[in-house]
């Protein structure tokens, strides 16, 4: 039995990936018919990843945990728990992770604990919690735990479409670790809504109320903020100052979109202004008074609220927040591992020396609803965070050597995912020489739907 409790438990290692192919917004506005800058603009997206039917959320997982154990010289038997955060569902009994066992059995590698979290975009961090809870605990064995957050996010024709990505992130977790999460500040809200869902079985697609959707999140985030703070109070009585969006260096959340995260963070600004006495908001906040007798769960869709904080707030937005929006603007909504892929730009858009020392706040959201406000922090020993973040170097010029299809063959690849989902047996069409090195890739599907996979060679 461990004797102490485990120190500084947080990221030792962290790996991503997304699709080599991508469409442009600024075609697809042209192809769809819509304003210009609807989607580049309005929604603040430049590119969006997709799959063809080559791969599956089987295949992105058996990828990234493969690329994070050979990148940073893993040995499989040093994995304890691995645990899988998904809303990608191709099997209603069969589990992502028991596919990633293909990866361990030949090491020898069965004592494995953990298995998939699914709801929504929160499954990978319900995930995250699960391996940390794991370390912290007696049942902890002294290995490392291993979590992946992967998704195909695709939408029917028509205004959602442009929202879609795809991507998987793993993360290795253990003790005294570069990138700590701390102890005790975590904030959660849970509540039932109707407001993204996927009733439909046998259809990739989700059952949107946009909406309440926007309504949902923005709530969720209201709440969570709020207990993070009564928390901190709590475990740190004689701090000097209340927690606010200066209490921190960097805030990443969870991007359907770039610009509703922009929204978000001019709407911690509003709990901020809520939140100071009256006799300090003239000073802070001059200018501001139309809005002293307002109520949070009344200003959702506040226009003159929303344009106000956001012009108040975009100092901060492009400091603390814009930075790690490179992944979301490029790949689009990745789903489960859409903060974490948050949290590798955010680690890539700076040194190590820059990044050093540094504490975020990071929001998770999944429909339906699951969302937590947590915080991490980053070791300030230099060479001990470039440990994670020399590791990522390959990231952005892999952004560029993605594959540009048009608009047109984006839509016929769509059409061929839609129109074989689940069917069985089958041969996927899609290319296997515009995948990245090192891609898993679906092979085939036989009769009894059992899949089989493939690997490009690797150039690790």
């Amino acid at each position: 039995m461990m004797s102490k409790w485990p120190e500084k438990v947080g990221i030792l290692a962290i790996e991503l990936i997304f699709p080599s192919q991508f469409v442009d917004q600024t075609e697809l506005e042209v192809f769809d018919g819509v304003s210009a800058g609807k989607y580049t603009i309005g929604l603040g997206q430049s590119r969006m990843g997709f799959c063809s039917d080559r791969e599956d959320i089987n295949s992105l997982c058996l990828t990234v945990v493969s690329k994070l154990l050979e990148r940073n010289n893993i040995a499989h038997a040093q994995i304890g728990r691995l645990e899988v955060g998904t809303e990608t569902i191709i099997d209603k009994s069969k589990s992502v992770k028991s596919v990633l066992m293909e990866l361990f059995e030949p090491h020898g590698v069965t004592d494995l604990e953990g298995i998939d979290t699914t709801n929504a975009c929160y499954g990978g961090t319900a995930a995250l919690f699960n391996a940390i809870n794991w370390i912290e605990s007696s049942s902890w064995d002294g290995r490392f735990a291993l979590v992946v957050c992967g998704d195909i996010a695709v939408y029917a024709k028509g205004s959602a479409r442009p929202t879609g990505g795809a991507g998987a992130v793993a993360m290795l977790i253990g003790p005294n670790a570069p990138i700590v999460f701390d102890r005790g500040l975590r904030a959660s809200y849970m509540k039932h809504a109707y407001d993204f869902y996927k009733p439909d079985l046998s259809s990739e697609y989700p059952t949107v109320d946009g909406t309440l959707s926007i309504k949902c999140y923005l709530s969720a985030l209201d709440k969570c903020y709020q207990l993070y703070r009564e928390k901190y109070d709590k475990l740190n009585p004689n701090a000097p100052t209340a927690i606010s969006l200066n209490s921190f260096d960097a805030i990443l959340f969870h991007t359907p979109f770039c610009k509703l995260v922009q929204k978000s963070l001019a709407r911690l600004g509003f709990n901020d202004f809520l939140q100071t006495s009256p006799a300090k908001r003239d000073t802070l906040y001059p200018g501001f008074e139309r809005f002293d007798e307002l109520k949070l769960e009344d200003t959702y869709f506040d226009r003159d609220v929303e344009k106000a904080f956001m012009t108040y707030y975009k100092e901060v937005f492009e400091t603390k927040t814009k930075p790690s929006l490179l992944l979301a603007n490029q790949v689009g909504n990745m789903y489960t591992p859409s903060v974490y892929s948050g949290l590798v730009s955010y680690l890539i858009s700076g040194d190590a020396s820059e990044l050093a020392g540094k504490n975020v706040a990071l929001f998770s959201y999944g429909s339906g609803l699951a969302s937590s406000l947590y915080s991490i922090s980053l070791s300030d020993n230099e060479s001990q965070l470039r440990t994670v973040t020399d590791k990522l170097a390959h990231i952005k010029p892999l952004l560029e050597q993605r594959q540009k299809l048009a608009p047109e063959e984006f839509t016929r690849l769509m059409e061929i995912r839609e129109k074989n989902n689940h069917a069985a047996p089958y041969v996927p069409s899609g290319r296997v020489d515009v995948l990245f090195p090192g891609t898993f890739y679906l092979k085939s599907i036989d009769e009894m739907h059992r899949r089989v996979y493939d690997r490009v060679p690797t150039d690790l």
